[in-house]
This record gives C-alpha cells, structure tokens and sequence, in this order.
C-alpha cells in the first residue's frame, strides 16, 4: 500500500496559509475550493470536514458523499496547491476568488466578502453608484444572494425564512436583496409556516420541507413603490451589518 502523502513540518512552514482544489479523478472536474495550513488539504481529500474554532468538525454531506464515492471506485482524490506562503486574509481572498471561477462546487458558503465576487460591470455600477434607498414605509429587507438561483424572484424572497410572523406582518412591503442592491419588491399577504400544505409548489421545486420557518403569500409591490425602490442599494452602514443574517428591519 502507498504511503499517504504528508508535508513536513520544515515544508509546512513554507507553505503557511494557502488555497487548494479537490478534483474528481473520473472527469476531471474540480468539485471543491479551501484554504488552510500543514496538512489540511489531505485530511480534507480524506473526507475529513471543516475544523472550527471550537476544534470540532462540520462535514459538508455533498462533498462527503463525493469524496466516498471516488474511494469507493478505487481511485484517490486529486488535489492542488493553487497559491500559497499567504496570510490567512490574503488566502481568505484568493479562496474567494477560485469559488466564484468555478460553478457547481460542493461549498456550501461562497468565501470571504462574497458581496465583492462576480459580477456583471452593470451590477458593479448599480453597487457602488445606485441612489442609497430612503425608508418610507416600514420595510422587511431579505437577502435572496443565494435563494435567488434556485427559483424565480418572488419565491426566492418569500420561502423559507427563520423569522417571527408577527414582527413581519407589521412591514408594510419586503423588499429582495441582493448584494447589497434592491432587486424587486413585494406586499406580503399572509404569513404561513412553511409545510408542503401551505407552500406545495416550492415543496415540489426541491426547496423541501422547512419546519419552524415561515414564508408568505403575496404579489407585487405596485409600481410607484417599485420605482421608489428596487435599484436602489442599501445604505453603506448597514452592507455588512448582520452578513450572517439575511433578515434585517428598517423602519420609516
């Protein structure tokens, strides 16, 4: 049997922070982008998942399953150093940058700063020069960065969300987000949880069943709020605040 393929610790220390793909042997295929230290790359190409600060790991279910599948067949998990002798921001950035080039990853998160990853030059203008949104009406603001490739836009910002129904019924219109620009608005109706008796058309879509979230029934915002709206980006102070979050409240 081979010996498994380890680095120093004299080449480790050369490496420091660096960023690295996983390859599928059988086409060839990039499947996953990361970043760390020594020998993190082979732990991961071993299926180990991702090591918090806390020491325990998170396995991500669809590059496990990858992973398992390639070993399986007798084959081993490619690998590359794409840059490395970085600091852990400058690999943070370059880990960024390698998920946006390559669609139909197995990550489940886009990378550090994902607001700054590709865009279109129209998009990087409405960004960075759209008039700031001025609040007028009670308003709920989801993030739809990532809901929005999986459906249409009125479904992406009203299905599944980790949110207090009665909080949301006293906004006026919800506004659909994404990064960091208003892209359309809406008038929520009613509230629902989200079982596949109240939402049986997303359940169908592959959205799944989401206990204890809540979506809502709704229709477009008339037009002159669109127009008030929708291409109008966020103001600076709150781009950032509660990233982790894609609910937030603005108030009149």
């Amino acid at each position: 049997m081979t010996a498994k393929l380890r680095f120093s610790e004299k080449v480790s220390a050369e490496l420091r922070h660096y960023v690295y793909r996983l390859i599928d042997p059988r086409d060839g295929s990039t499947f996953y982008v990361g970043r760390g230290q020594g020998n993190r790359v082979f732990e991961h190409a071993d299926g180990v998942g991702d090591k918090h600060d806390d020491d325990t790991y998170d396995d991500d279910p669809q590059k496990i399953v990858l992973i398992r599948e390639i070993k399986t067949a007798g084959l081993t998990v490619g690998h590359v150093i794409h840059r490395h002798g970085m600091s852990k921001e400058s690999a943070m950035e370059v880990e960024a940058a390698l998920i946006d080039a390559y669609p139909g990853l197995t990550n489940l998160v886009k990378g550090q700063d994902a607001n700054r990853g590709v865009m279109h030059a129209q998009e990087v203008i409405a960004e960075y020069d759209a008039p700031v949104a001025e609040a007028r009406h009670n308003l709920l603001l989801i993030n739809v960065n990532r809901t929005a490739a999986l459906n249409d836009l009125y479904d992406a910002v009203r299905f599944a969300w980790k949110i207090d129904p009665n909080k949301a019924r006293v906004a006026d219109y919800v506004l659909a987000v994404r990064k960091g620009v208003i892209v359309g608005a809406f008038k929520a109706i009613r509230w629902l949880e989200a079982t596949p008796e109240n939402f049986p058309g997303l359940i169908r879509d592959g959205f799944g069943s989401r206990n204890g979230r809540f979506g809502f029934i709704g229709e477009e915002a008339p037009a002159d709020i669109k127009e008030q709206y929708v291409q109008k980006r966020l103001p600076d102070s709150e781009r950032n605040k509660g990233a982790a979050n894609p609910i937030r409240y603005r108030n009149k």
